[in-house]
């Protein structure tokens, strides 16, 4: 058990010093088959070790592979809107939205302090205390404790200017610091749809959103089918494994299109190849500034995509007030 500063260094140097042993340049070659490694484990190994990616011997057992190459993919993906943060703001401030077990909260605060060498504040926020707890015994592991924090508790009712004060210090009536970025990644159904409008309430220069069982559209058409309504998609309304599929890419569209209303430049790219989840989407949003005919636009194809579809919109759009 690690349960003092001096026994988690201790732990640390001889993890790094076995993975240093461990991944040769020609074990490293191997793992990589030509991909360009982010976080090689000879230099990530307590993180990947936190992340319980690698055993205590260094070694990555073959289920674990992975998933070390999927966060290896996610920091790619990501790097660019990061970059354009680095070079604005001498600190960066993310929001982690729904954090989870923080995967993606510990990767950039790791690849801030290690890679970067830029100053980083993250808050994680997640409804669920023992996740909480769970991702606070990560960080300690992985020595980042001094720049991620979390919180418990819901989007919906989050005081971030109080919460930023509580996780990072300052006084109280400091104001509301500036977020960049907010990030939720397999934010379950509508939660995704708390994280987009939170950062787009927030200003955010940069959001990026994993989506994860987007069923509130195929709620909505299941009740089309039962009322027998006529339209285009009925035949897709009432095939619930069709509903399902489809309702899951046309919700990840209208989203695309609401951000794009709200004046961000935002695509939908694959996060992960299919092979290894079906829940691979994400929408990546950076600010530019988009003229006003761009943002009718976006939001003339919302509303056109919403009628095709049978009518039916989504949370984001009532919490953008736009239907």
């Amino acid at each position: 058990m690690i349960d003092s500063p001096h026994t988690r260094d201790r732990w640390a140097a001889e993890l790094a010093a076995r993975a240093r042993a461990y991944w040769t340049p020609e074990r490293t070659a191997e793992l990589a088959r030509g991909k360009a490694l982010r976080l090689p484990p000879a230099e990530a190994a307590v993180l990947l070790r936190a992340l319980g990616l690698l055993r205590q011997d260094a070694s990555m057992p073959p289920p674990q592979v992975r998933k070390y190459f999927q966060i290896n993919h996610m920091v790619a993906l990501l790097e660019p809107g990061l970059r354009e943060l680095r070079a604005r703001h001498p600190t960066i401030r993310l929001l982690d939205a729904g954090c989870g077990r923080s995967y993606l909260t510990l990767l950039i605060a790791w690849c801030a302090k290690h890679v970067w060498g830029h100053p980083l504040e993250v808050l994680g926020v997640d409804r669920n205390p023992a996740v909480v707890e769970e991702s606070r015994r990560r960080t300690a592991l992985a020595e980042l404790g001094e720049v991620v924090r979390f919180e418990a508790g819901t989007l919906e009712v989050l005081d971030v200017g109080a919460a930023w004060t509580r996780a990072f210090g300052g006084a109280a009536g400091d104001g509301v610091r500036a977020v960049h970025g907010v990030i939720a990644l397999h934010a379950c159904d509508t939660a995704t749809c708390d994280a987009l409008a939170l950062g787009i309430a927030l200003d955010a220069e940069l959001i990026a959103v994993a989506p994860c069982c987007q069923a509130e559209l195929a709620r909505a058409w299941a009740v089309l089918a039962e009322r027998g309504d006529a339209g285009a998609f009925a035949p897709i309304w009432g095939a619930p494994h069709l509903r399902r599929e489809t309702a899951a890419e046309i919700t990840d569209a209208m989203r695309m299109l609401l951000v794009r209303a709200a004046g961000y430049e935002a695509l939908a790219m694959e996060l992960v190849p299919a092979e290894h989840t079906r829940k691979n989407t994400l929408i990546r949003a950076i600010k530019r500034g988009a003229a006003a005919a761009d943002a009718r636009a976006a939001r003339a194809a919302y509303e056109a995509l919403r009628v095709a579809t049978g009518g039916a919109g989504i949370t984001l759009a009532a919490r953008l007030g736009s239907g």
